[in-house]
């Protein structure tokens, strides 16, 4: 059973998720994206793109620890009591002919300082035609309200598209409608326009399942029924995370503090202590969605948490 998001006071959550629509009261333009990051792993060459970035309140994190030991951690570690700044980090896979999009970014309809795809593509050397596949991870406003031009048609008219059919079914279904307050119901029905357009264009995914040779279907749930990232064979492995860990400070240190946007907290907490401790045992590469850019690095156990360490 979903719970109505982790426990957060309702006029405390509406406070904050009101901005989700409007929370960067900032003018467009004012980040400059920074340039594509680009690695090889295996056989494939990953390259890392900036959508921009988001901002939320800082109550949205750790929402099950008493007040005062969720300062102590943010103050000893410099995160702002006040806001949150989140990289959206978009993942680009070349496997042979075909070039693979994590998710397709916020758009121009949720932050301002978000939807920045369309320049950071062609800083990377790449145009919205050249995408042959996208897989969604999940159905967040920041991860798929960029599939949809200003004009109604598909960004990226020649892909393929493939999403979990749980996640799919969750975010096409009346219960959506259940699991947010109704000032969030907007949010669902943009979700339901943005997936609707790709319908007669996409393929249903299962965990396990291979996107391309090489691309493997994690099963990661918790922050969304369905929600999954992607495990890309060569060297020690590489998973893209996603949302699996929204930050990397707090939940690599504390995988059971909760998020306030997980649909079940307590599943969302023990995938992230399954993934970090697979992480940590295999030495396996993380790439993370909302991580300072370009959001690649690795976990290393420190007490009874982790700690992220960037690469290079």
């Amino acid at each position: 059973m979903l719970k109505p998001l982790a426990p957060v006071s309702r006029r405390r959550f509406l406070a904050g998720a009101a901005g989700f629509g409007a929370l960067g009261l900032l003018p467009e333009g004012l980040h400059a994206a920074p340039a594509p990051h680009r690695f090889r792993h295996g056989d494939f060459e990953v390259t890392v793109i900036s959508d921009g970035y988001l901002t939320a309140p800082s109550f949205f994190q750790a929402t099950n620890v008493p007040p005062e030991e969720r300062e102590a951690f943010f103050s000893e570690h410099g995160i702002s009591l006040d806001e949150l700044r989140s990289e959206a980090n978009i993942t680009l896979i070349r496997a042979d002919d075909d070039l693979i999009l994590f998710d397709t970014g916020s758009g121009k309809g949720f932050q301002p300082t978000a939807g920045a795809i369309n320049d950071s593509l062609a800083a990377a050397g790449f145009d919205p035609a050249d995408i042959t596949k996208v897989v969604f991870t999940h159905g967040h406003p920041d991860h798929i309200w960029g599939t949809i031009l200003p004009d109604g048609g598909l960004r990226f008219p020649n892909a393929a598209y493939y999403s979990a059919a749980d996640e799919w079914d969750f975010w096409n279904g009346e219960a959506v409608f259940t699991h947010f307050p109704s000032e969030m119901h907007d949010l669902a029905r943009e979700a339901q326009r943005q997936y609707a357009a790709v319908r007669n264009a996409v393929t249903m995914v299962k965990p396990g399942d291979d996107i391309v040779t090489g691309i493997h279907v994690l099963s990661t749930p918790g922050h969304t029924p369905g929600h999954v990232s992607f495990e890309v064979e060569g060297g020690d492995g590489l998973i893209v995370v996603a949302d699996a860990i929204v930050h990397p400070v707090i939940y690599f240190a504390h995988p059971d503090w909760q998020f306030a946007f997980d649909a079940a907290p307590d599943v969302a907490a023990e995938t992230r202590r399954t993934l970090l401790d697979r992480a940590a045992t295999d030495k396996v590469k993380l790439l993370g969605f909302h991580w300072d850019y370009p959001g690649v690095g690795f976990a290393k156990r420190r007490g009874n948490g982790y700690t992220f360490m960037a690469e290079g």
